[in-house]
Formats: structure tokens, sequence, C-alpha cells
């Protein structure tokens, strides 16, 4: 069996996080939480730093300042309808997993996030991920619609791995 996520750690302060054993637990999580078999899909991720993730975000997104996570769908599966549902892969072979795209999460930025928060790293982390696998199945935020089913998706699938709603105001 391959694995699902396929990490590369160019900061190293990646490895003391525990990045690798983190996405996939959380890029599993998604999947399974959509109806989707883990084993029959691959996601590449790569954990780096501010400076590198600022030159992403330039690159293709215009914005030359770092983010905390960026996605890169190997498919647009959006929905053209506000809040409805992206269209969902159908389950691969055994034998032939499939691409779903590309990740990369900025430690700097992730970290001060989290120390902003209250929230340990790995939490603030997971999450991330979580939000970033759902991007490359299609779900944004961009409308306020779309904003409220990826919230909600995400909020279920931490839920499942014993961790707090992050959209919840207390």
């Amino acid at each position: 069996m391959s694995e699902l996520v396929d990490t590369l750690a160019e900061d190293h302060r990646w490895n003391d996080v525990g990045l690798d054993a983190l996405a996939e637990d959380a890029c599993a999580a998604t999947l399974q939480h959509l109806g989707l078999p883990a084993d029959r899909f691959e996601i590449s991720l790569l954990g780096c730093n501010d400076a590198r993730i600022a030159v992403l975000n330039a690159d293709f997104r215009g914005k030359p300042q770092p983010t905390n996570v960026l996605s890169w769908p190997a498919e647009d599966r959006a929905s053209d309808t506000a809040g409805g549902q992206p269209t969902l892969p159908s389950v691969p072979p055994p034998d032939a997993p499939e691409e779903l795209g590309d990740i990369a999460i900025a430690y700097e930025t992730c970290r001060r996030e989290a120390e902003d928060a209250g929230k340990p790293l790995r939490d603030h982390v997971t999450h991330l991920l979580v939000h970033g696998t759902l991007h490359l199945l299609g779900y944004d935020h961009i409308r306020d619609e779309d904003a409220a089913l990826m919230e909600g998706i995400e909020a279920g699938i931490l839920a499942l791995l014993g961790l707090p709603d992050p959209y919840r105001v207390d």
C-alpha cells in the first residue's frame, strides 16, 4: 500500500512537529469523511518556510507575502453553484492511485497563528492540512455559502480527530 501523502520537509523544523504523521492522519481523515478510500489517492506536501511560501504565493496568486497554506488541485472540481458540493473524484483502481494535487505549508506563519490563537502547533497544522486537502477536492471559501459548507466539513473532520471546532467563537 502506498502512502497517501508524499512529504518533503524543506524546513527541518517540520521534522520536530511530525509533519509526515500529521499529514497522513489529517489527509486520510478528510478523504474518509467524504467517503473516499485514502489508499487510492496521492497528495504531495511541501513543508517550507515563510520565504519559500511568499515566492510561491507571488508566483501563483500575485500576492508577494507569506501565507499559512497553499493548494494546487490536479483538477478543478468546484461547484458552479454557491454552497454546492464539488464533484468528488471517482475511486481509481488499487494499482493506479489518483494524484489529487499539491499543498505547501509555511512553518513561521503556522507557528505564529497557533501562538496568537493559544492553540498547540500540531492542532493548527492538522486543521490547515484538512483545509488544504478540501481545497484539492474542490471546496473553497470565496463565497459565503461555500465558506459555510467548507467550515462545517472541516469542523466535522477535526471533531473526528479529537480537535475543537476552529470556527467556534466562545
